[in-house]
């Protein structure tokens, strides 16, 4: 809701109908209360990100469930479309590397809410572009936004190989 409350246009998936209509509930409460952007529910995931900019998914953070998304999201979504995916332990460089836009593709560490202290986490094939946009989404949701590249691992070699 944070993204409707922020003024964006927002389409919903969920495999879970209850969880779509307890969204629909909430927005419609929270709406009553003015500035709100627009809310859709959506039942598959190529009708939610069909014409997205920015794609986020709230799956389970596991390799198999972000992988499965991610390939999907990139399959049916535009090619300007950003990938976001907050994760705890995934790695963004192994997600980005199953992908066709590996320079769209970003991760999100920390406390997605708003007031909440965020990690977005991106690799070498990374857009600037790309991070520079989620940046401000993020801003815009009321997050206050670290931006960390991943080091490469030739990077991180030479890092280990340099004397203390």
């Amino acid at each position: 809701m944070a993204a409707a409350a922020a003024g964006f246009y927002v389409i919903l998936e969920d495999v879970m109908p209850a969880k779509l209509r307890k969204a629909e509930l909430e927005y419609t409460d929270l709406s009553k209360q003015g500035g709100f952007g627009e809310l859709q529910l959506a039942s598959t995931v190529e009708e939610a990100v069909r014409e997205a900019d920015i794609a986020v998914d709230f799956v389970p953070d596991e390799l198999e469930s972000k992988l499965e998304i991610f390939s999907m999201m990139d399959r049916m979504a535009p090619p300007k479309t950003i990938l976001l995916t907050p994760t705890e332990s995934q790695s963004i460089s192994d997600l980005a590397s199953c992908v066709y836009r590996p320079e769209r593709c970003v991760a999100l560490r920390g406390e997605a809410v708003a007031g909440g202290q965020v990690r977005l986490l991106y690799a070498s094939k990374t857009a600037l572009e790309t991070v520079e946009r989620t940046g401000a989404f993020l801003a815009r949701l009321g997050m206050t936004v670290f931006r960390r590249p991943i080091p490469t691992r030739q990077r991180l070699q030479k890092q280990r190989n340099q004397p203390d």
